[in-house]
């Protein structure tokens, strides 16, 4: 999801990488659940989340859809799943009574990454820190890879660099369609490739992006 501010509105400045520290660790959140809270769709799920939903929680993203913990939105162009707000406080789905997250070793890339936003530029990314939208007064540092704490960080790197630069072309493309059956076409073959045709919880997830990536670059979904 785009942001059309500045960093320097939104930041203190700098860009990291996974080896730097950043000030970012608030302790557990010591029963805090703000940020679990009131998100509208903007907790996007990619790929990698599904899968690790799927070998987490033994459901697919079908299955999350119908039981009202995922659903679909339309982000810059583009349907993709996020995890649902529920009730009047517009908690997440898989918070619990207490404020704690029903599936934190599963939990989905921006939820690790939170108060951190990535920067893409040339290519590639760097991470920078959120000023304002965490109000624990408490954070001390770690390193980046550690917060956000997801094994084979290169490989990640790639796979998050691909999936972003992928999405930002398809949206220039439903963009300049000429007619809507073509963004449909586009939007049905994501949603498809990427996310309704499960995953094989007990195979590397690295391959199987990469093999569903030619698939969709095979049938003209992405400009190889």
């Amino acid at each position: 999801m785009k942001r059309n501010v500045s960093l320097d509105e939104i930041s203190d400045g700098r860009l990291y990488g996974e080896n730097d520290m950043v000030k970012a660790d608030c302790h557990g959140c010591r029963g805090c659940s703000l940020c679990c809270r009131g998100m509208g769709n903007s907790v996007i799920l990619d790929p990698y989340d599904v899968y690790r939903l799927q070998a987490g929680l033994g459901k697919t993203l079908s299955c999350l859809l119908e039981e009202g913990a995922v659903e679909l939105n339309v982000v810059d162009g583009i349907i993709l799943p996020n995890l649902r707000m529920c009730g009047e406080e517009e908690r997440c789905y898989f918070l619990d009574g207490e404020g704690r997250c029903g599936i934190h070793p599963s939990r989905p890339g921006v939820c690790r990454l939170f108060p951190l936003g990535r920067f893409y530029e040339k290519g590639d990314f760097k991470y920078f820190l959120q000023t304002g939208e965490c109000d624990s007064g408490c954070r001390s540092k770690v390193k980046v890879a550690k917060w956000i704490d997801t094994p084979n960080p290169g490989q990640n790197h790639r796979f998050v660099c691909d999936w972003h630069y992928l999405l930002k072309d398809l949206e220039e493309r439903t963009a300049g369609a000429e007619d809507l059956e073509e963004s449909k076409r586009l939007n049905l073959a994501l949603l498809g490739t990427f996310f309704l045709q499960p995953y094989d919880a007990g195979h590397d997830f690295y391959e199987q992006f990469q093999a569903r990536r030619k698939s969709f670059c095979d049938v003209g979904a992405e400009r190889p």
